[in-house]
């Protein structure tokens, strides 16, 4: 976007887009990582909601210590959170994306391992309609980050490596995930549900904030229903 727009973003259309990110996040950490959570341990004959409780709280967990230590600011805010540093608000701008993008690298991960294993229900097309998800909701998450940029004079080259820099931590998060299958299997019930309590947190404390300040919030949740229902319609047509 950076290479088309000269200006930032309206204030209805940054909504708009915050409000599908929101949407696309919700319905993939019920659809694509909790109910398979669910569904596994039942099958194994186990108790089927501890595993989904237990690593949705830790998910919630580890996101809230990130937010705690790392340094970093959320659009429209005054005051940064994490521990005191003096870098710059763009940076910290950079930082809050990136933080937020972790949880979305591992659950495509979690989601290809259990795939890859064989030993779940998870299928090809699920993985990859989560993928797809994913890389959707991306879109206006960069544009957070390199719009305000592009707007303050910064180059267009400049911008648009920011924007990209602060999903560049989602592949590294998966294929590590990936990579550590053997180890993930035995307790993939647990990630899946880890995966969704990060996503949820990020969308909670994050995302519907920010379509509640300000007007135009109506357009936010006209964003969130087509995000919830597009990600709901590729899980359950792929899956």
């Amino acid at each position: 976007m950076v290479f088309f727009l000269k200006n930032e973003m309206s204030a209805g259309f940054q909504k708009l887009l915050l409000g599908f990110a929101s949407g696309v996040m919700i319905a993939a950490s019920i659809w694509s990582l909790l109910i398979p959570s669910i569904d596994q341990v039942e099958k194994a004959g186990g108790i089927a909601w501890m595993p989904a409780s237990v690593g949705f709280m830790i998910g919630i967990a580890f996101l809230l210590l990130l937010d705690s230590l790392i340094p970093h600011l959320h659009q429209d805010a005054e005051e940064a959170e994490g521990l005191p540093v003096k870098i710059q608000k763009n940076t910290m701008l950079f930082l809050a994306v990136t933080i937020h993008n972790i949880p979305e690298g591992m659950a495509v991960g979690v989601v290809f391992a259990g795939m890859l294993s064989g030993d779940t229900d998870i299928s090809v097309a699920a993985a990859f309609a989560l993928a797809v998800g994913i890389a959707i909701q991306n879109f206006p998450e960069g544009a957070i980050v390199s719009m305000p940029m592009r707007s303050q004079g910064h180059s267009c080259t400049k911008a648009f490596l920011y924007g990209a820099g602060s999903g560049v931590v989602e592949p590294v998060a998966a294929f590590l995930t990936v990579a550590l299958t053997g180890i993930m299997v035995p307790i993939l019930p647990y990630l899946l549900a880890f995966a969704a309590g990060a996503m949820i947190y990020v969308v909670v404390e994050e995302l519907i904030p920010e379509l509640q300040s300000g007007g135009h919030s109506n357009i936010g949740i006209i964003g969130v229903a087509v995000g919830f229902v597009l990600m709901m319609i590729l899980d359950v047509a792929l899956g």
